[in-house]
């Protein structure tokens, strides 16, 4: 049982970031040169899982602007809203299956202890 806590709980910390990331990305979309935040997940032993956190250097897309000291090439965020989103809702559906499991074996520990008393 408490392995089941251990798991779910390191899934729920590393899909919480993956979340705050992809939040930071979609809010930072249209600023010029920002550069996207990537989660990954890396195994952690005996059970569980850990966020590793890293930018994205890979260049936006560059165009030309009227500033006013002329025509200026500028560099736009490297942000794909057609993936963020989607990872996003993803992302999120990950969190509450590992509050589920939470859940269930909360369940679980009770109906144990109801039975050992």
């Amino acid at each position: 049982m408490i392995s089941a806590y251990q798991s779910a709980l390191s899934a729920l910390q590393g899909f919480g970031t993956k979340i705050q990331a992809n939040s930071n990305n979609i809010a930072n979309a249209n600023t010029d040169g920002f550069k996207k935040t990537k989660v990954t997940m890396a195994e952690v032993l005996p059970q569980g899982v850990k966020a590793e956190v890293g930018k994205v250097t890979t260049p936006g897309t560059s165009v030309f602007q009227e500033t006013s000291e002329g025509l200026n090439l500028v560099e736009l965020s490297n942000v794909e809203l057609s993936s963020e989103i989607p990872e996003m809702n993803m992302n999120s559906q990950f969190y509450k299956a590992n509050l589920k499991t939470l859940e269930t074996v909360d369940q679980m520990t009770g109906t144990l202890l109801d039975l050992k008393s």
